[in-house]
């Protein structure tokens, strides 16, 4: 499947509705996408569709999350939701999206990204459980399905603490 990823406009915001909703047959990951738009924890370059033919497949948000622990807070960055029409899963949509979105979230000279998510299919781009990072969860997940990568080797270093999502995440 040929697909283009680019940031998102305005007039993609109905099919990225559509498509989360899609793919999770439930509304909250679409409202959350909507929530995390409208605060300050959005970056425009970091919401990312993927087009075949004209038409919005995929997506996939990164936000700004925090890790407090000693010291100041230190900003990382939250991957979710990454949503794929279900008619278009298991062809690549997905990992073109989270490379994608990882290649500019390094250039942009972000840290870290962090996620909870499926523990099969995220290790795949380099993510490993936080806890290896030390790095915890203020969610109550186990421990395979929280997850981090550091973008560049030294990213990390000195960084231990609980990761803090937005707070769009809370209101959803």
């Amino acid at each position: 499947m040929e697909v283009r990823v680019r940031p998102e406009t305005p007039a993609d915001e109905a099919a990225i509705r559509e498509i989360n909703m899609q793919a999770f047959g439930r509304p909250e990951e679409a409202r959350l996408v909507d929530a995390v738009r409208a605060s300050e924890a959005y970056i425009p370059e970091l919401s990312l569709v993927a087009e075949c033919e004209g038409r919005l497949v995929g997506h996939i948000l990164f936000s700004r999350g925090t890790v407090e622990g000693e010291g100041e807070p230190v900003e990382l960055l939250a991957l979710g939701p990454l949503a794929v029409r279900p008619e278009c899963q298991r062809q690549g949509v997905g990992g073109q999206l989270v490379r994608a979105g990882l290649e500019r979230a390094a250039a942009l000279g972000y840290r870290a990204v962090f996620l909870i998510g499926h523990p099969t299919y995220y290790p795949r781009f380099g993510f490993v459980p936080g806890r290896r990072l030390s790095l915890k969860s203020t969610c109550d997940v186990l421990d395979d399905v929280f997850m981090a990568l550091p973008l560049r080797p030294d990213a990390l270093d000195g960084v231990r603490g609980t990761v803090v999502y937005a707070p769009a995440f809370a209101e959803v």
